[in-house]
């Protein structure tokens, strides 16, 4: 009988052992679940402070001349627009109006002044100038034809900002930075301003500085994680 109670006892403390072997891997792997989680909520916090510090400092900077140039800025993209068609380019047109090339020549080496700073500059993935027109384009004979159309002039403006920008004399000693960052990206009436449920023709047509932060790709990638 004794026997017989010395095996039961022998299978009770290897069940025993297991249990104990399986709870301490069940909070191992709860305390690194913990600990990925508590890095992924300091990652997270840490980019939405650098990203509210690049607003503050581009507030800091351009506060005082953005109604002048009916500009503002957008702290959730971190877009610097500009909202005055008459003032960018002529009606169909992509050459630059003496006036926007004088905005220009005063905001462009202060902006990237401020986003290149050794705080910054690490965080930035790109610095997007997108060109955005209204829907209508006189003279098409379908949507498709004028979204067409715009698309062309809404690129060849882009792409004018930009040769402007990387020819501009006060950026040469940023040059491969920038060139590394800043794209041009014509994007036709796909981005429309909406008031009242109606497009603002006036307001759409517009340009855009848009910066894109690493925090961006890894906030994406973080979410995706989470789901």
């Amino acid at each position: 009988m004794k026997k017989y109670d010395d095996h039961w006892m022998s299978i009770s403390d290897i069940m025993s052992g297991l249990m104990i072997v399986f709870m301490f891997i069940a909070v191992a792997f709860m305390m690194q679940v913990q600990n990925e989680q508590r890095q992924k909520n300091e990652m997270i916090y840490n980019y939405a402070v650098i990203k509210n510090k690049i607003y503050s400092a581009l507030l800091a900077e351009f506060k005082e001349d953005l109604s002048k140039w009916d500009a503002e800025i957008d702290e959730k993209t971190l877009t610097v627009r500009f909202k005055e068609p008459d003032i960018l380019f002529s009606v169909g047109s992509d050459l630059l109006t003496p006036k926007f090339q004088e905005i220009l020549n005063d905001f462009l080496p202060r902006y990237i002044a401020v986003i290149s700073q050794d705080e910054y500059k690490d965080y930035i993935e790109e610095i997007r100038i997108e060109g955005h027109t209204d829907p209508f384009w006189a003279g098409a004979a379908t949507r498709q034809q004028e979204y067409l159309n715009n698309m062309v002039l809404s690129q060849s403006r882009t792409r004018a900002v930009l040769s402007y920008a990387v020819n501009m004399p006060a950026l040469q000693n940023n040059l491969e930075w920038i060139i590394q960052r800043i794209t041009a990206n014509g994007l036709s009436s796909s981005q429309p301003i909406m008031l009242d449920g109606q497009i603002d023709a006036k307001l759409s047509r517009r340009v855009d500085f848009r910066i894109r932060t690493k925090a961006d790709e890894k906030m994406n990638q973080l979410a995706e994680g989470i789901d």
